[in-house]
């Protein structure tokens, strides 16, 4: 079994929406910990909602997909445990 790859190499993707603050942190996180993500704008792309729902089981935002990981909300403890790996 090989193993798995890091955490920084793995898709992120980010479901937000304009008006979420969460999500600003969210992203200043990312930036300040130089972490690639596709950024979903719920506001803009409504086909995703229920993708992330799907993935999720929550209608709120920010909902963070990394690599088939969910975080709900801006957990920065459960981010860091992942960012670490």
């Amino acid at each position: 079994m090989s193993p798995k790859p890091p955490a920084k190499t793995k898709k992120v993707i980010l479901y937000t929406t304009p008006s979420c603050v969460y999500c600003k942190y969210v992203k200043e996180y990312f930036v300040d910990h130089k972490i690639e993500y596709e950024l979903v704008d719920l506001g803009e792309q409504r086909d995703k909602v229920q993708e992330m729902v799907d993935k999720s089981g929550q209608m709120g935002v920010p909902v963070i997909d990394v690599g088939g990981e969910i975080v709900v909300g801006f957990d920065k403890a459960k981010l860091d445990t992942i960012f670490a790996k």
